[in-house]
């Protein structure tokens, strides 16, 4: 597989990862040879079907695996710390949070609910810095009107705020100790559309003025449009095309992009009829290395006689596919 070539402004650098699941059935490849860069004030997005291997690539990065979770190889380099070669102390004392911050799937149900809002945030803060309980409170403060949240509701409980307050402060909490990176994984989820886009706009805001780099996970395409500088695709563990945003709408290329956008409706143009794409699955025993095989409307005669290399097709355009 080719990689992507290091800039001199890289922040993150994933390089040939690969994670496998260890289950009753046997072991299941989560994350097959993916390779990724992320620079420093850029937003990332990794989209694609939930099973695609998305998530497990934010757990690798934050080294939250689960104990059946394997990398077989690859690299994660963040700034100079090689994160897979990181005892678990050293991470977690060093970048975790402090560094590298996520905002977690199911973000609103991550706030307890016994604790008073501000109470939560302080504790992320002294965990993790060692400042005085009234420094913490007025970073706490700063940090609710960041989010567009009135420092005077620090003092609620979460059950007195809605769905989208919830998910502003668990935002704000992940930005308490002022990290480089922030995960957002399926952030917008379980919200309505008026405060998803209110959620985009503020992360939109909050990397601009912070400087952060932001890799955003999601199911929804759509939405990374509205966001994201570059655009990886996600199919049955692989990235299957990569580009900026721009290009990943104007000039898909893998037929698993196209069927992606193909899949979600256009209100301005309109679309006589949506595509589908049926259950994600292993072509192992197709006769082709590329998993998006028997479901792919395009396949040709090099699909079945010649390995998949992933290459570019234009600058800063990667795909993995024989079409072009």
């Amino acid at each position: 597989m080719s990689h992507i070539p290091e800039t001199s402004d890289s922040l993150l650098k994933i390089d040939s990862l690969s994670i496998s699941y260890t289950t009753q059935r046997g072991s299941i490849n989560a994350v097959d040879k993916v390779s990724f860069e992320v620079n420093n004030g850029e937003a990332f997005g990794l989209a694609g079907e939930s099973g695609s291997g998305k998530s497990t690539i934010a757990q690798s990065i934050l080294k939250l695996l689960p104990t059946n979770a394997q990398v077989l190889k690859g690299k994660i380099l963040f700034e100079d710390f090689d994160i897979l070669r990181m005892k678990e102390e050293e991470f977690r004392t060093k970048l975790r949070w402090k560094r590298i911050s996520t905002v977690p799937q199911a973000a609103m149900n991550a706030l307890t609910p016994i604790h008073k809002i501000n109470k939560q945030i302080i504790e992320a803060i002294t965990t993790h810095d060692r400042v005085s309980s009234e420094d913490a409170q007025t970073r706490t403060e700063k940090l609710l009107e960041m989010v567009n949240i009135p420092k005077e509701r620090g003092k609620d409980y979460p059950h007195q705020f809605s769905g989208g307050m919830k998910q502003r402060a668990v935002m704000a909490m992940a930005l308490a100790c002022n990290p480089s990176l922030l995960i957002a994984d399926e952030p917008t989820t379980g919200l309505d559309v008026i405060t998803q886009a209110e959620v985009l706009r503020l992360l939109d805001s909050l990397k601009s003025k912070l400087g952060l780099s932001l890799i955003f996970i999601t199911h929804d395409l759509s939405i990374l449009s509205e966001i994201c500088d570059k655009i990886a695709i996600m199919y049955a563990g692989r990235i299957v095309e990569q580009a900026d945003s721009r290009s990943i709408f104007s000039n898909p290329i893998h037929p698993y992009t196209k069927a992606l956008i193909g899949s979600y409706p256009d209100i301005e143009n309109g679309k006589d009829k949506l595509t589908t794409i049926s259950e994600i699955k292993s072509d192992s025993d197709s006769g082709s290395d590329c998993s998006f095989y028997s479901k792919c409307e395009e396949n040709i005669k090099q699909c079945l006689e010649e390995k998949l290399e992933y290459h570019e097709v234009e600058k800063d355009h990667y795909v993995l596919c024989h079409l072009k």
